[in-house]
């Protein structure tokens, strides 16, 4: 109405939320926890071709990157030694369970 001052546009959306959340838990659903690992980044959810021709890639690098690593170089040089960028380097490490040297 005219002249009526307006709600407030955040406590609307606050006591629909907290209204959604009794009508949940009074019809005795509860809450589930996820696990750390699990959701739209996990390896059987929301993995696409896209996402798994790069992997196929990096894996597929993955015996030089090692190589670099045992060398007992930083990922830094590797990378340099190997012309890929360093994040790169250190996600095939990661996903390959290496280490590089620490920097000095």
């Amino acid at each position: 109405m005219i002249g009526e001052p307006m709600a407030n546009p955040r406590d609307t959306i606050s006591e629909e939320l907290n209204r959604q959340l009794d009508a949940f838990f009074g019809a005795g659903k509860t809450a589930q926890i996820i696990p750390n690992g699990v959701g739209v980044d996990g390896p059987f959810n929301g993995t696409t071709a896209h996402h798994e021709r790069l992997r196929k890639e990096r894996d597929k690098l993955a015996p030089s990157v090692r190589a670099e690593a045992d060398k007992g170089v930083v990922a830094s040089v590797a990378a340099k030694n190997l012309g890929i960028h360093i994040k790169r380097v250190t996600l095939i490490a990661q996903e390959n369970g290496f280490k590089f040297a620490d920097t000095p």
